[in-house]
């Protein structure tokens, strides 16, 4: 069989869920078949690792160690697989290869120019992509709105995919919005209108045109959309309590009977996928869970470990409300949280806030979970208050401390250029017999992913675990600490890794799992008492 390509394009504002909505369509496919999902973004970085979270919120990491849009974690977590750094095309990294192929001659001297070059780049990648996976099916998503300067070559390139594969292999779904004014008290469909208008003066006309709004739009409105957008088939897209809805939702729409028909695909059975959705929305229990960080105002810098802390509530049957705690300014506080959570970051800021929660955590046996800089701050913490080092900390933090507990250690990467200083994707720990984490994973050896430049000090390994801190998961070599706990604690937990990211609805991660299971049980346990 030949691979088939569904595109997903977006139009009047940035924002309408293009990700949630390429992964949604995945999750209708049956399992077994290849989905390759492709997101094109048209900025010139090559990858995201070094813009601002308040730019473009996470950066998602890869197995392969690529850093990339966070987009990706919805493909992953929806689709239940493991993306590829070269899944991820920017004009910076196809404007990149362009320009190495000129500068070693392999154009003969021609002149290279957007048409046709950069879009026969575009095509080629996609083929090739295609090709190099034994794809079934790519999941195309471009990024931004129809109509940007930045993202024309990918729209084009797009069109003149139909006629290099076939209109049979290919299927064109555009996201718009359909605002309802509450003046009039009536959906708007013009900006819609004007908007799919824009996508056809390009060439494409949507076979799907999936209708963003805040409530259910009608029979009537999808006819009109339909008449005037020339769109096969017009699917409502209101918001949902969760995203996971979304294939739900499709499948209501008779989407999968349209990928049947249009792309000849087999489509999925959703009974188990309902389940979980089911209890996302309506759980028997709750916990309330404390997120400690300095992006609280932009959730997205934290996408990720609020899906995992999801997913572990969905198989608990259990909702879990996050309450975000700013750490800048943080001195004296309670809290009646659950669990608390430290999640990865950089740079100094709000991290004495952190090093309190952390604290409290400990002694107040609340089950703590602590990510990235969550185990980094959990040691200087213990280092401190514990282990009689007063004056502890990180090198990153204070480069003159007396006690460097975490440091960086050279020779983690040969990579110099900035994005690349980092220990970056899939890594193995060996874990300790007996170990709260050997339990949770159910084996002897973890497989995480990484982002970080910084590591637990070796000349303070007895120190620490001399004082009672277990090192419970060692790098291979046994050099890097990957995990640590506290015996005696319902649940002291931390990782070197971000657990976050290999984390899925069908499959939450063992770390997040065992985190909510404690913080629940902590609170049945107190409401026995009362």
């Amino acid at each position: 069989m030949s691979a088939k390509f569904i595109f997903v394009t977006g139009g009047v504002v940035s924002g309408l869920g293009k990700g949630c909505v390429s992964a949604a369509l995945g999750t209708l496919i049956q399992p077994g078949l290849t989905i390759v999902p492709i997101k094109c973004d048209g900025y010139l970085n090559v990858d995201p690792g070094t813009i601002n979270p308040y730019e473009h919120g996470e950066v998602f990491v890869l197995d392969d160690g690529g850093e990339v849009d966070m987009d990706f974690g919805h493909y992953e977590r929806f689709l239940n697989i493991n993306c590829k750094f070269s899944w991820n095309l920017t004009s910076g990294k196809i404007l990149y290869s362009l320009i190495n192929k000129e500068r070693k001659g392999e154009f003969l001297g021609k002149t290279i120019q957007i048409f046709p070059h950069v879009i026969d780049e575009i095509k080629n990648a996609w083929k090739s992509i295609a090709k190099a996976n034994s794809a079934d099916v790519c999941l195309i998503e471009i990024g931004g709105t129809v109509g940007d300067w930045e993202n024309q070559w990918f729209v084009e390139a797009a069109r003149q995919l139909k006629r290099d594969v076939g209109a049979e292999n290919v299927l064109y779904t555009h996201v718009t919005y359909v605002p309802f004014l509450n003046n009039v008290q009536e959906f708007k469909t013009k900006p819609a209108q004007r908007d799919t208008a824009l996508l056809r003066e390009k060439g494409i006309v949507p076979d799907v045109l999936m209708c963003r709004s805040e409530k259910p739009v009608d029979d009537k409105i999808k006819s009109k959309l339909a008449l005037f957008c020339d769109a096969d088939k017009v699917v409502g897209v209101p918001d949902v309590q969760t995203i996971y809805e979304l294939p739900l939702v499709f499948k209501n729409e008779n989407v999968q009977v349209l990928m049947e028909q249009r792309l000849q695909l087999k489509t999925r059975d959703l009974t188990q996928w309902k389940l979980l959705v089911d209890r996302l929305k309506m759980p028997q229990h709750h916990v309330k869970i404390a997120l400690c960080g300095k992006y609280t105002d932009l959730r997205d810098s934290y996408a990720s470990v609020i899906e995992a802390l999801r997913h572990a509530g969905a198989h608990l049957n259990c909702g879990v409300d996050i309450s975000f705690v700013e750490t800048t300014d943080l001195k004296d506080f309670s809290t009646d949280a659950d669990g608390i959570l430290v999640p990865g970051g950089f740079g100094s800021r709000g991290v004495e806030g952190k090093i309190r929660m952390i604290k409290h955590a400990r002694e107040n046996k609340i089950p703590y979970l602590g990510i990235c800089l969550g185990l980094q701050l959990a040691v200087v913490e213990y280092a401190r208050n514990v282990c009689g080092l007063h004056d502890a900390h990180s090198t990153e933090i204070e480069p003159t401390t007396p006690h460097g507990v975490i440091v960086y250690l050279p020779g983690q990467t040969d990579v110099t250029a900035k994005g690349g200083t980092m220990r970056l994707g899939a890594q193995k720990a060996k874990l300790l017999p007996g170990s709260v984490v050997a339990h949770l994973y159910q084996k002897d050896v973890a497989i995480e992913r990484h982002r970080h430049r910084y590591e637990v000090n070796p000349d303070y390994h007895d120190i620490l675990q001399q004082g009672g801190l277990v090192l419970s998961g060692m790098s291979p070599d046994g050099k890097l600490v990957e995990f640590i706990e506290l015996q005696g604690h319902p649940f002291f937990v931390a990782t070197q890794a971000h657990s976050e990211f290999t984390s899925r609805l069908e499959k939450p991660n063992p770390m997040f799992f065992g985190f909510v299971k404690a913080a629940l049980d902590r609170k049945l346990k107190c409401k026995q008492w009362l």
